[in-house]
């Protein structure tokens, strides 16, 4: 009977140069495995690969020399630990994350339950091209969102309360881009230069500086045989529900306007990106419409 190569691969088996070998993808969301899955992989790749496991760039993790004739078995081992195989081709692939506010004290948001989110309203879901979410908490950028066809950035919006200030000037020295000056007993925040970090909301010893959480969203970005950053089409938005929007929109002008195994069109003069500012703008307005009703 003739090998279904094509399905295997949606399903996560990757052909191998080696006849009837295959090297296994796991969904791994947000880079987080448990005990138990690191545990019940290490059985798998032993059993069934050939005892060694690789880390992949996009934070899942691959068993390769799983052969032909034990596929199934080792989806059905996989499930025992609580692992899942992953997706390739034209599809949704498993979303990243760095460790989000829940561990880094530089996180403006809990990066880990957006992947989560993200992973459950779009894994595998069927499109003209792959397609990639990367979560990252601050500016710091640790997972290079704009490397993503949409990266979501931690972001902090804040407002300086005189009443609180002891004029310490801990803020002005926090700020990496200058945004905050000290001048005639005030503090300045030049918003223009503001790039949302939100490190003199964490700096100050008074809480004189009120952040409000956001994110910060790109558009557009490759990094492969062509490289593209990812664009920032939009301000700060400043709730899940504007963010599931915005990320609805991209996908269905994505299905609208590319053709089969062609990129979505990034550089800035492209209609598809001109498609995409105005169904993302049209989400936004249906939420301003939406809450003057509520």
């Amino acid at each position: 009977m003739a090998v279904d190569y094509a399905a295997l691969k949606k399903g996560g088996f990757m052909r191998q140069k080696q006849k009837n070998n295959f090297s296994l993808r796991l969904q791994v969301v947000g880079g987080n495995l448990t005990a138990e899955n690191l545990k019940k992989i290490a059985e798998v790749a032993e059993k069934y690969g050939d005892g060694h496991v690789h880390l992949t760039s996009r934070q899942s993790v691959e068993i390769p020399f799983v052969k032909l004739d034990d596929v199934e078995e080792v989806k059905e081992e996989l499930a025992k630990g609580g692992c899942k195989p992953g997706v390739c081709g034209p599809r949704v692939r498993t979303v990243t994350a760095c460790q989000g506010n829940q561990i880094c004290p530089s996180g403006n948001i809990d990066t880990y339950d957006i992947a989560k989110k993200l992973d459950a309203r779009y894994y595998a879901r069927e499109l003209p091209h792959k397609f990639k979410f990367g979560v990252t908490g601050c500016q710091n950028n640790c997972l290079k969102a704009e490397e993503n066809d949409v990266g979501i950035k931690g972001a902090m919006v804040v407002e300086w309360d005189e009443p609180s200030c002891i004029m310490c000037g801990v803020c002005v020295k926090a700020c990496r881009e200058g945004a905050i000056t000290m001048e005639d007993g005030k503090i300045i925040l030049d918003t223009d230069k503001c790039n949302y970090c939100g490190r003199c909301a964490k700096a100050c010893p008074t809480d004189a500086w009120k952040g409000e959480t956001g994110y910060l969203v790109s558009f557009g970005g490759l990094f492969g045989n062509t490289i593209h950053r990812g664009e920032e089409l939009l301000p700060v938005v400043t709730s899940e529900e504007q963010l599931f929007r915005i990320t609805d929109a991209k996908n269905t002008v994505l299905c609208r306007q590319c053709k089969a195994k062609r990129a979505f069109p990034v550089h800035p003069g492209a209609r598809g990106l001109r498609q995409i500012q105005r169904s993302i703008k049209g989400g936004l307005q249906w939420l301003i419409m939406k809450s003057m009703t509520e």
